[in-house]
């Protein structure tokens, strides 16, 4: 897969046209940890996101990388047409699988977030429906 901007928002590519950002994660995290980046430049969560990430987030065993105190917490968004231009938040699997049953090409994208310290990664970015048939792409191996 190149790195088209087709390719990111997941138009014209397969269920396995997945983009997963976990190299740079770790690239943010480490330049945190060796002081080359302040907290407040990487805890600058949206207030939205954050209370998405509170109300309908899916939990993971992953512990923030930059606080160390809290759980981070997926939060998905879709994106694509008949949607609202600030994108969709999927809540629950059956609403994933609903979309990914339409016909329009969209793009689902899973955020990493922690509700104590706002922290947020894009951690992937999906293509749904378009005529793929994939299951609620909600679960991603976050990043060690």
């Amino acid at each position: 897969m190149g790195f088209r901007p087709e390719a990111i928002r997941g138009v014209g590519v397969d269920a396995a046209g997945a983009v997963d950002y976990r190299l740079l994660r770790m690239s943010i995290v480490a330049d945190y940890r060796k002081k080359r980046l302040d907290r407040d430049e990487v805890c600058d969560a949206h207030p939205e996101l954050v209370r998405a990430a509170r109300e309908v987030g899916e939990p993971t065993r992953l512990e923030c990388p930059i606080c160390e105190e809290a759980k981070v917490v997926l939060v998905t968004y879709v994106f694509g047409p008949r949607l609202p231009p600030y994108g969709r938040c999927v809540t629950t699997r059956a609403e994933m699988r609903a979309l990914s049953t339409r016909t329009d090409e969209l793009a689902a994208y899973v955020v990493e977030v922690c509700p104590n310290c706002s922290w947020n990664h894009l951690a992937r970015v999906l293509p749904v429906g378009g005529g793929r048939s994939v299951s609620a792409p909600r679960r991603v191996r976050p990043a060690r």
